[in-house]
């Protein structure tokens, strides 16, 4: 693989950063309104083993409107890339 190949492929690797809890289901989650991503993500979240307890370990909380960049690392690391 050449130099051009492996920057083609990190490029294409999901940017972790901070989000907006909507922007990130609807990421996950396309073709619904944001109200129903954030519902179907919540519930992906609590199913994942041990996801919901590590985001509040990092400070999350249900009434937050981000996820920090950790966060997103979790997730990502969770669920796999959107």
């Amino acid at each position: 693989m050449t130099n051009f190949d492996t920057n083609s492929m990190e490029e294409e690797r999901f940017p972790i950063r901070s989000y907006g809890k909507g922007e990130l289901a609807m990421i996950y989650i396309q073709g619904v309104q944001q109200q129903s991503a954030v519902k179907e993500f919540n519930a992906w979240i609590r199913k994942s083993p041990g996801l919901e307890q590590q985001l509040i370990e990092t400070g999350m909380n249900r009434t937050a409107r981000k996820y920090t960049p950790m966060q997103v690392k979790l997730i990502v690391n969770a669920l796999g890339e959107p």
